[in-house]
């Protein structure tokens, strides 16, 4: 790990951050303790990634947009793995969603303002709304999309829909590159 301008990396019960070399981490974000982030993935300005009590892992080109919490949950008595926060590649965080203790596989999408609670699963290429709320043990199959509060199925997602999700992956890759650059300049 290396250290990164305006960001603060805290290690906590012996676990310090992973981050791989290629990941954008913006000025602002705060990243504490069990936390795995892969190649080319990207946290945005002021996002809280907490595992203190479990871990985090984030694969490769996903995104965590601006403003987002994400948190895991420790085991429990007839819980012994907890919640850890187990997020794919190709996934798209939006600007303050909520994610807790869940798993979204690969491709899956997170609405802006969005909640995700413990051992909820985002399928791949899945979509949850913007404002909705996965609540606790919901499980959302590929390809669907899921509104509300607490969120439902609306609907199977169409290949343009995926096909739209993928390009807001790509997009993100490639701004978090010329982030990276004005960050860097900026704060040397």
């Amino acid at each position: 790990m290396t250290s990164r301008p305006g960001v603060n990396i805290v290690p906590i019960h012996g676990k310090t951050p992973k981050i791989h070399e290629s990941a954008f981490i913006a000025p602002g974000c705060t990243i504490v303790g069990d936390v795995t982030i892969g190649a080319e993935s990207s946290i945005w300005y002021n996002c809280v990634l907490r595992a203190d009590v479990s871990r985090i892992v984030i694969g490769e080109r996903t995104n965590v947009q601006d403003g987002s919490v994400l948190h895991c949950d420790p085991p429990r008595p007839g819980d012994p793995d907890g919640s850890p926060l187990l997020i794919g590649d190709d996934v798209l965080i939006g600007h303050m969603a909520m994610i807790h203790g869940c798993v979204i596989q690969d491709r899956g999408f997170v609405g802006l303002g969005a909640i995700a609670m413990n051992k909820a699963v985002i399928g791949s290429d899945a979509m949850l709304a913007a404002g909705a709320m996965l609540t606790e043990g919901k499980v959302m199959g590929e390809r669907e999309l899921w509104g509300g509060r607490p969120a439902r199925k609306m609907r199977d997602l169409n290949d343009a829909a995926v096909a739209g999700m993928r390009m807001g992956v790509a997009h993100y890759a490639e701004n978090a590159k010329h982030h990276s650059a004005a960050v860097n300049e900026a704060l040397g």
